[in-house]
């Protein structure tokens, strides 16, 4: 297309302008001068040759530089750049001489994007289809171009599919337009108004600042506007005369920002302003007076060439096919994924950024719970487990052993788990239980359903202390069934672990429990036919599949004692069945809870005292092991010296950390059991597994160090016997977000509300340890702010597996499902 001859003045006389006034990126009455050059190259002139097409958009990207560039480098680029035009102008004067037929001026280059319609039209309302497809590179888009896909391709942007789904990481709201009296510290926000007075000046106490004044007035009130620049460039007084001469009073402007309090009152933080014709007229800015996108950036990447991209290829949304059948869109109240695409970028409003949130938040929840649920009835066509018997002696017996009535949570959940087990389709189940809610008994009922069905089992626990733990209360219930049990960790004796392989293979060996170790090739069982993996939220991914694959497909159950939210639940184990013991055994009693500072320490220490001289034991708990130059911490090693020595002389204090060797850990635990050290200090190594009722204080040092859910199970460690227990919380932090935390664990005993609250303040990933947990990463939905669509898309996901779990019926769905694994998951569901 050919560009007329105004504005190929209105290009020329720009760049006179800029060298006469010494190439200082001059201020317009609506743009910077290297923005208006961004926007004037923005849209390349189609009757351009290759060459010329190339320089054109290399320009535009240079001038997206300009700001950074030295005054030489500026001297250069306007001077190529005039010489460029110049060329350009008789090329087209020539062609236009030899009949050329020139284009219309609605053809020409646009500089500006009115304010009365949206930056991005809703898709539904594109007429023409672009000519590029979605996976073509951006370099191929005219408005972007060679150079600027440089800079997008820093951020891993290759193709307009990659850029329609680069989410904003943030959006600014100033598309609310209020009057100045109603303007309220904290919030962003779009005021009009008639310039009272305005002043640019050299700050006297600073020579290298620039200090811009402007007093803004409606008919509500006045505000006043500042804005500071630093650089020598910007104390030249021909510069701040010119920004003067912008905002003669009377003029309209508009202006954006967020709203602080200063000590002269309300003002905008860095205000976005721009000249307006009346108070009525057309705001042209990409940011004022609108919704407007933060994009995630790298260093040397202009946020502003990613919006300019942003806006040149979200037509193309247009082409994006709708996955989602209109039944489902209408039940669950969604927008379409081009509607979707295009608000998600440039919303007209709160409300509309809101609607397409939701749908693509929906979407990455949806086909998440879709691979979920696709995975495990395919799992029931394809394997088959062992079917076990429910009843029998060996049950029967052991019911009888039980010196307690199970409650009726671990009824249902052992009436679940024994269901599965007659179903040749493999058991995978999780079963979440609070500290000392019973989970080792459901479990046992599980393995001796195996057992006497003529299989073998497997317990794998994380830590030594906690198999050891299993393997001690099994062997006093084993006993008495006559039936063997074995332990094997890191730390049994080569004679005894060839002694424990021999009888695996066997046959003779029904049950082995251990860590790790019995993921080794080394180890065979003759018929494994169920695995129980406790804290499996521990282990990696492979680590729990490398214990399956020791048997044909053996039934799964897994268990932990540190309660998850269902929306991660559901993130994490969409593809398990999962029960909840969600009721404590009769006759525990709540453990006072209390929230100390370092001036109540000696409180603390008294407390301790008391209960030892009635018999009882303490617990205190360190976050280190040794002192750290860096973190102001008591280590465990330090402070069970000082105890020992001055604050607790008469008493025996044992150690426990997970540097110790394992002989050491059995003595020093053993030790403790017996009574014959009351205080024990650790590190969290106790966190799980260790079952002293007599103990009944348990003193947590740094504890806002600590996740609350792991504090928690630290808590759990006393109030396992009759009498009274205590959990004392000491924090060396001041900060209203720590107090708010603690507090949590003074107000509720009840682990999944505090997993909850625990979710809520530091994030699932944080609350899971992100190396293993196989939390899927999402671009935009958060498992807190977003539960009631989670679930909603699990229950979309389940009717559509319920009419065709293969998806034939729906190939864009099956499509999409099949290139989000592909793309952000490697192929593989983290379960």
């Amino acid at each position: 297309m050919a560009i007329e001859s105004p504005d190929w003045l209105r290009l020329q006389k720009a760049l006179a302008v800029e060298a006469d006034k010494g190439f200082t990126d001059l201020v317009g009455n609506q743009y910077r001068f290297s923005e208006f050059l961004c926007l004037s190259f923005g849209e390349t002139p189609n009757h351009l040759m290759p060459t010329q097409r190339r320089q054109w958009q290399e320009t535009a990207a240079k001038f997206a530089l300009y700001p950074q560039m030295t005054l030489q480098q500026r001297q250069h680029l306007v001077a190529d750049t005039r010489r460029f035009l110049y060329q350009l102008q008789q090329d087209t004067q020539r062609r236009n001489a030899e009949g050329e037929a020139t284009p219309s001026p609605s053809q020409s280059p646009k500089v500006k994007i009115p304010r009365t319609t949206p930056l991005v039209q809703p898709q539904t309302e594109v007429t023409e289809t672009p000519a590029l497809s979605l996976d073509q590179p951006l370099s191929e888009v005219e408005e972007i171009g060679i150079r600027k896909s440089g800079y997008l391709a820093r951020l891993g942007l290759l193709t307009l599919r990659d850029l329609l789904y680069y989410y904003p990481r943030d959006h600014i709201d100033y598309a609310r337009q209020v009057n100045i009296c109603n303007l309220e510290a904290g919030e962003t926000a779009t005021i009009v108004g008639n310039v009272k007075r305005c002043n640019c000046f050299t700050s006297p106490k600073n020579k290298k600042l620039t200090i811009f004044e402007l007093l803004l007035q409606d008919a509500t009130g006045q505000i006043k506007l500042n804005r500071f620049f630093a650089g020598t460039r910007y104390s030249h007084r021909g510069w701040q005369e010119q920004n003067k001469y912008r905002y003669p009073p009377g003029t309209v402007v508009a202006a954006s920002g967020l709203v602080k309090k200063n000590k002269y009152g309300l003002t905008l933080e860095d205000p976005q302003l721009e000249v307006l014709d009346h108070a009525d007229g057309t705001i042209d800015s990409l940011t004022i007076g609108r919704v407007v996108p933060v994009y995630p950036l790298t260093d040397g990447v202009p946020a502003d060439i990613v919006r300019l991209a942003v806006i040149a290829v979200t037509p193309y949304a247009s082409q994006l096919k709708e996955p989602l059948p209109s039944a489902v869109r209408k039940q669950y109240g969604l927008i379409g994924v081009s509607d979707a695409i295009a608000n998600i970028h440039f919303p007209a409003d709160s409300d509309t950024l809101a609607a397409a949130r939701r749908r693509l938040v929906f979407d990455e929840f949806f086909y998440l719970q879709l691979g979920f649920l696709q995975r495990r009835q395919a799992l029931k066509r394809h394997e088959t487990s062992a079917v076990l018997v429910p009843t029998g002696q060996l049950i029967n017996r052991f019911h009888q052993l039980l010196p307690f009535e199970l409650t009726k949570a671990q009824k249902r959940v052992i009436n679940d788990i024994l269901n599965d087990l007659q179903s040749s389709t493999p058991m995978n189940r999780l079963v979440q239980g609070d500290v000392g809610s019973g989970k080792t008994v459901v479990a046992v009922l599980a393995i001796l359903a195996a057992i006497q069905s003529g299989y073998q089992a497997a317990l794998m626990a994380p830590t030594e202390v906690l198999a050891e733990q299993h393997y001690r209360k099994l062997v006093g219930w084993f006993n008495l069934l006559h039936l063997p049990v074995e332990l094997l960790t890191g730390s049994t004796t080569t004679k005894k672990r060839r002694q424990i392989h021999a009888q695996l293979e066997t046959g003779e060996l029904p049950l082995l429990v251990g860590t790790h170790a019995l993921i080794q090739d080394t180890v065979n069982f003759q018929q494994l036919g169920l695995v129980v993996i406790d804290e499996q939220h521990r282990f990696g991914v492979q680590q729990r599949a490398r214990l399956q694959q020791k048997g044909q497909s053996p039934h799964v159950l897994t268990m932990t004692a540190t309660p998850i939210p269902r929306t991660l639940a559901l993130t994490l184990h969409g593809d398990l069945d999962v029960s909840q013991i969600d009721e404590l055994p009769p006759g525990r009693q709540q453990i006072h809870t209390t929230v100390l500072s370092g001036k109540e320490r000696n409180h603390a220490y008294e407390l301790i005292r008391r209960e030892i001289v009635q018999g009882r034991q303490a617990y205190i708990v360190l976050p280190l092991i040794e002192e750290s130059e860096k973190l102001d911490l008591r280590s465990a090693v330090e402070e069970h010296e000082r105890l020992s020595e001055s604050i607790f002389p008469e008493c025996q204090v044992g150690l426990l950390h997970g540097r110790m060797s394992s002989a050491q850990k059995d003595e020093a635990l053993n030790a403790f059991r017996d009574n014959e050290t009351q205080i024990i200090v650790s590190t969290t190594v106790i966190e799980v597994g260790v079952d002293v009722p007599n103990a009944t204080v348990m003193m947590i040092e740094n504890a806002e160090r600590f996740g609350l859910s792991q504090l928690h199970q630290l808590r759990g460690r006393v109030g396992r016997g009759s009498h009274q227990s205590y959990c004392l919380l000491m924090s060396g932090s001041k900060t209203d977000t720590a107090r708010q935390r603690l507090g949590v664990l003074e107000q509720s005993q009840d682990g999944f509300f505090i997993s909850e609250m625990d979710m809520r303040f530091r994030g699932p990933g944080e609350v899971l340890g992100k190396r293993q947990s196989g939390l899927a990463d999402f671009a935009l939905a958060s498992l807190v702010e977003d539960q009631e669509v989670l679930n909603l898309a699990r229950d979309a996901a389940e009717k559509i597996i319920i009419q065709d779990d293969t998806l034939e019926s729906w190939p864009l769905m099956k499509q999409e499902l099949e290139y989000r694994y592909s793309k952000l998951m490697g192929g593989a569901i983290l379960t």
